[in-house]
């Protein structure tokens, strides 16, 4: 079988990073070595490190899953932080822990972006389902009808965004759950609308 040329593996190398990268969970230099199917570890290190002394990756040291993509000068691909995780469900105690980046494409530098791993399956109905990462872009108001992240009496929750005259009301898309409406607008803090849902599939 004729062997590859070390510009189309190099080409495939990055391809499988950027996917993994995009998904969520940038991958090890291992697990790099597995995919592609080479026989040392050395040879995917040497393709990551060129494809970093490239411009095409970059590289957080002391980190097993340390890749990640560069943001361009077009703004095409962003880090975002993914910063905790928020509950679509009853409501929990906001977490914020921070674990890793996500590459976000084709949105405006302008934009605050953040991303939250969901719990819980109030909003199953719109396709948002547990594990999945939503990420938001940062503001403190957002129009009826939106999915928004909010925090109610300091805990944080996912919810689409009924205004009722003065009244603010946040309802899951699923009948098993009940509206959540609070007693006071003071109680309640708007940090972003959701724009986009990630999922992991295997």
């Amino acid at each position: 079988m004729a062997r590859s040329q070390p510009g189309d593996s190099r080409r495939r190398v990055l391809a499988f990073v950027r996917e993994r990268i995009l998904a969520g969970e940038p991958p090890t230099t291992r697990e790099v070595q597995e995919h592609l199917g080479f026989r040392a570890v050395q040879s995917a290190r040497q393709h990551l490190e060129a494809l970093v002394d490239e411009g095409k990756l970059t590289k957080e040291p002391g980190r097993a899953r340390g890749y990640r993509l560069p943001v361009t000068v077009g703004g095409t691909i962003r880090p975002v932080p993914i910063i905790g995780r928020v509950q679509a469900g009853r409501l929990t105690e906001a977490i914020e822990a921070p674990d890793g980046y996500l590459g976000v494409e084709g949105r405006s530098e302008d934009e605050t972006l953040f991303a939250l791993t969901v719990r819980g399956e109030s909003m199953t109905g719109v396709g948002i389902l547990p594990g999945d990462v939503v990420v938001v872009r940062r503001q403190d108001r957002a129009r009826s009808g939106a999915i928004v992240v909010a925090l109610v009496e300091g805990e944080a929750t996912v919810k689409r965004l009924r205004l009722r005259g003065r009244n603010v009301e946040f309802h899951a898309e699923n009948p098993a759950f009940e509206p959540i409406i609070p007693k006071t607008a003071g109680d309640v803090r708007i940090l972003g609308q959701v724009v986009e849902v990630r999922r992991q599939l295997a």
